[in-house]
């Protein structure tokens, strides 16, 4: 009678179809919990922040609906530059955003998102995921109450949007030129006067000409707020930001009080990130660039006596910081080991398979 009655409940739950048998009861014993997330990019930035939606709907997704994360674009909880203070005074549970952002509180979190002339994309991830980086860089965000994650990559950006054309160190002085973190600094040592503004409000100062020029991250998100409307010159290699990584910045108390499945769902929520973003971009950037170029857009090169003065200007600033921040010089040498050893190993497989395929594909077209 007893295995009769086990046979019918089972029957009753398949009948019942999926809704009676989604919840595991692991699930159904975990706290429902609702944060909120503020986001330092507007929502018509699809990629940046559709990151943070994308985030959430996975860790829902993964909880059954028990945590949820409502996202907000940037302005509509507190301005985007402000993310990090609404996540540090407990104000919002968690932040999508750069640490270059706000190197004006401590210099190290430059290394959050990226330095001039150091990793590259492959390099960053290896180095945040298996060298110790974030280990060392949550060191640095646990002293404003904060845990952090890494929570998606733009790729090697451009060099950024001038009106006038660059042709060498002298036309830099006195430029007005929007750029965040470790890079105005470096700048600022060759004449520039640089501007840290947030990505919603950078148009508006390009084409009232507060700004002489603008970096930002690539051509699909740079065609998107139009800078190619009021400056024609379109500058690379993008020689500040090799890569740039985003974090999901959570408030330390918060995040001490998930459950561990709640954290692990976020943990993995925000590493699937990580490669959505990249993907995103590496798709769509490619077609951006070609159509940019297509309405007449100049795409140039720095010259290299450009790219030289800034990596030396570079190398003054990385020791000066070094000099007075004991957690910045950590970081750097940590990175700097890190990408000296790979650049070897990248020499013989990425860089060597890269050069291989566009002198190939070169004699191709030249055979036509």
């Amino acid at each position: 009678m007893q295995r009769r009655r086990t046979i019918l409940a089972t029957a009753a739950g398949l009948a019942a179809g999926p809704a009676a048998l989604a919840a595991p009861a692991v699930a159904q014993t975990q706290p429902e919990v609702r944060w909120r997330l503020t986001s330092s990019f507007p929502r018509t930035l699809d990629i940046t922040y559709g990151t943070s939606e994308y985030v959430c709907r996975l860790v829902s997704e993964m909880t059954d609906g028990r945590f949820r994360i409502q996202p907000f674009p940037a302005g509509e909880i507190v301005p985007a530059l402000q993310a990090m203070d609404a996540v540090s005074a407990g104000s919002v549970e968690m932040a999508h955003t750069g640490g270059l952002f706000f190197t004006g509180k401590d210099s190290a979190l430059a290394f959050s998102t990226t330095v001039p002339f150091m990793l590259n994309v492959r390099q960053q991830h290896a180095w945040f995921f298996h060298g110790g980086g974030n280990e060392m860089l949550n060191g640095v965000y646990r002293g404003f109450g904060i845990h952090a994650l890494p929570c998606g990559n733009t790729g090697n950006q451009m060099g950024g949007w001038l009106r006038k054309e660059i042709k060498g160190v002298e036309d830099l002085r006195g430029l007005k030129f929007r750029v965040a973190g470790l890079a105005g600094n470096v700048m600022a040592k060759l004449g520039v006067v640089p501007q840290q503004i947030a990505p919603g409000d950078i148009y508006p100062a390009l084409e009232r000409g507060t700004i002489d020029g603008v970096e930002y991250i690539g051509p699909y998100d740079d065609a998107k707020l139009g800078f190619n409307k009021v400056a024609r010159n379109y500058y690379y290699p993008g020689w500040g930001e090799g890569g740039a990584v985003f974090h999901s910045l959570v408030n330390l108390q918060k995040w001490s009080e998930l459950p561990r499945a709640y954290r692990a769902a976020l943990e993995g929520a925000c590493t699937a990130a990580a490669t959505w973003m990249l993907a995103q971009y590496d798709w769509k950037n490619v077609e951006a660039l070609y159509g940019l170029v297509a309405q007449g857009v100049q795409l140039r090169q720095f010259p290299n006596d450009v790219l030289e003065a800034l990596y030396r200007a570079t190398q003054e600033v990385l020791a000066e910081q070094a000099a007075a921040n004991p957690r910045f010089k950590e970081l750097l040498e940590s990175q700097t080991a890190f990408r000296d050893r790979h650049y070897g190993y990248h020499q013989v497989l990425d860089y060597a398979f890269d050069t291989m395929m566009l002198r190939l594909r070169r004699a191709s077209v030249a055979a036509r």
